[in-house]
């Protein structure tokens, strides 16, 4: 894993992405009204990035309460992941659909394991 990058949006809120060393992104973050709250979601993804992983794509799979990891199919077919907070809002979001749930598996676990060890750059308050 690369970086977190904050950037101000074109409506003057802010999001964050996750960015791998080769330059792709991994996660995309909601947008947020201030840089303070941006920097508050991300340390909302890294408190809870242990949490249970709630796998969407299964029959009758067990629906998690929050904060969970969300594995689901999306309307295009391809596999994603995103974070869910305590309060229900969507933290983090994979990028892009992955055609394998494994796929989607792995850059989910690539978050988690590589987030303490990222570094923040973008705009300062």
């Amino acid at each position: 894993m690369g970086k977190i990058v904050i950037k101000k949006t074109s409506n003057d809120g802010y999001h964050f992405t996750i960015v791998a060393n080769n330059g792709q992104v991994v996660g995309v973050s909601q947008t947020y009204k201030s840089l303070k709250s941006a920097k508050n979601g991300i340390d909302s993804v890294k408190r809870n990035r242990n949490s249970y992983i709630e796998d969407q794509t299964v029959p009758d799979f067990e629906v998690l309460g929050f904060p969970k990891w969300q594995i689901f199919k999306d309307n295009a077919g391809d596999f994603r992941f995103r974070l869910v907070a305590m309060n229900g809002e969507t933290v983090l979001a994979a990028s892009e659909g992955y055609s394998r749930k494994e796929s989607a598996i792995k850059g989910l676990e690539s978050v988690r394991t590589n987030l303490e060890e990222l570094n923040i750059v973008g705009p300062e308050e």
